[in-house]
């Protein structure tokens, strides 16, 4: 914290609440406070701790919310939320033993892979349709690798959780995004939990800009039933292709 000035410190929190909204109408608020992290000049694993710290308060600000309006099916989210949990804390552990230099190579290029996803994945509907994987199934095929990426990385996890459960569970977009919201948390929290343990967390950054993303993160899911990704996709893609740039070039 005694390299962060104020400014930088209001910098960050002002990212954090953007993302927290973004994440919890479109997903992908990583893909803004993760490079916003290393900009200021964190170390990879640091700036990833970190990250899941915040992120973890977001997740659970919009949990809370999609909880309450009753768009989350409690009672079949075991397997999914105990695979997400496995997979991310396995990612998590993996990424301790590599060295920071091959991250800052590996992390920007990731960046740009999924700003490209953002640009070009395809739209998905707020309809039910039919089921076509089985829960366990799903569970053991997208939720344990999707935790793995996001203990590993993390930036886009919310979306591809959204794509996954839409496309192979059949749930409306709506409901889609409430149960992304508990399997985002669970893997945060999972990351969160192995970063700490081998001492990689800043927990009084962490939690200042976590509760900057918390409270982006309610007011986002008061709006994700609308159609606020259609204006904040364009716009998420133009910063992460920006700052992607700016990490390969320096």
């Amino acid at each position: 914290m005694e390299s962060i000035t104020t400014e930088l410190l209001f910098f960050l929190m002002a990212v954090a609440a953007v993302a927290g909204l973004v994440d919890a109408i479109a997903g992908g608020g990583g893909l803004l406070t993760l490079p916003a992290l290393l900009w200021a000049g964190l170390p990879p694993v640091q700036a990833l701790a970190t990250n899941k710290l915040q992120g973890s308060l977001g997740a659970f600000s919009a949990s809370i919310h999609f909880i309450i309006r009753g768009d989350i099916l409690r009672n079949n989210l075991w397997p999914l939320v105990g695979a997400a949990f496995l997979g991310s804390a396995g990612g998590a552990l993996m990424v301790q033993y590599l060295p920071n230099e091959l991250l800052r190579q590996i992390i920007p290029i990731l960046l740009l892979l999924f700003s490209l996803y953002f640009l070009f994945s395809p739209r998905i509907s707020d309809e039910d349709a039919t089921q076509r994987l089985p829960l366990g199934w799903f569970a053991l095929a997208l939720c344990f690798p999707i935790g793995f990426y996001d203990g590993f990385f993390g930036p886009g996890t919310g979306s591809f959780f959204v794509l996954a459960v839409v496309v192979l569970l059949g749930y409306n977009l709506t409901r889609a995004t409430g149960i992304t919201k508990i399997l985002n948390l669970t893997s945060n929290l999972a990351a969160l939990l192995f970063f700490a343990l081998g001492g990689h967390v800043l927990w009084e950054l962490g939690l200042l800009l976590g509760l900057a993303q918390a409270g982006g993160a309610w007011l986002g899911a008061h709006l994700a039933v609308r159609h606020g990704a259609a204006i904040i996709r364009p716009l998420l893609v133009i910063i992460s292709l920006a700052v992607s740039l700016k990490l390969l070039l320096t």
